[in-house]
């Protein structure tokens, strides 16, 4: 049974972890602006239920805490920063976006460590449909060339993927039929724009060699 607005409670602001799993997607069912950053309403059928104000939610590939609920979906506050660095300051009304809990310590770990610390976005570049699937091209963020390597792990829009092809311009994952009608991706075309994060243990391995160096 739903709970009631007035049933929630306060819940844990301890460190937050992502799998890179999309559970659902939601809809943008309310945005208005407040002081520098944006106030949003998320609507996902009985997505929240279980949840209380403080938890965490990968919304996109962003880490946003609930801070209040309304009769249909939970509500988030956009601090300028991540406006800044996320396609999220064009968000409309009616769009669409992908949403995952962070992760219990009972929890299966199905994907890769996602942070929801999302780096940048990135422009798509070219939608191919092939016989099982999808392959998605994205420009290459500059600075970030040395955390995106084929093979590797990725997170496009909260979605764990594995780089398919790498080169200076562009980086590549194909999309599984399952991830396509779960998520944004079916609506997401060329020239739109995407949330990423790099692979923390790279960025870990990276700060080791350095040091070692």
């Amino acid at each position: 049974m739903k709970k009631g607005i007035a049933d929630k409670k306060i819940g844990s602001k301890n460190f937050s972890m992502f799998t890179g799993l999309v559970q659902a997607t939601g809809k943008i069912a309310e945005l208005r602006e407040a002081g520098e950053g944006l106030r949003i309403v998320i609507e996902a059928g009985n997505f929240f239920d279980e949840d209380q104000v403080g938890d965490s939610i990968n919304v996109s590939g962003v880490c946003l805490t609930v801070e209040n609920f309304t009769e249909n979906g939970a509500e988030f506050f956009l601090a300028e920063e991540t406006l800044e660095k996320t396609w999220f300051s064009n968000l409309s009304q009616g769009q669409k976006v992908n949403l995952e809990k962070a992760l219990k310590p009972e929890d299966r770990m199905g994907g890769h460590v996602v942070q929801g610390h999302v780096e940048t976005c990135v422009e798509v570049k070219n939608v191919e449909e092939l016989e099982k699937g999808w392959n998605m091209t994205f420009s290459m963020p500059e600075g970030l060339e040395n955390y995106i390597v084929n093979k590797g792990f990725i997170a496009v829009e909260g979605i764990s993927l594995t780089l398919t092809e790498v080169t200076e311009e562009s980086f590549s994952v194909t999309i599984i039929p399952e991830t396509w009608k779960k998520t944004n991706f079916s609506e997401k075309k060329e020239d739109d724009y995407v949330n990423i994060e790099t692979d923390v243990m790279a960025r870990y391995a990276e700060k080791m060699i350095d040091r070692e160096a």
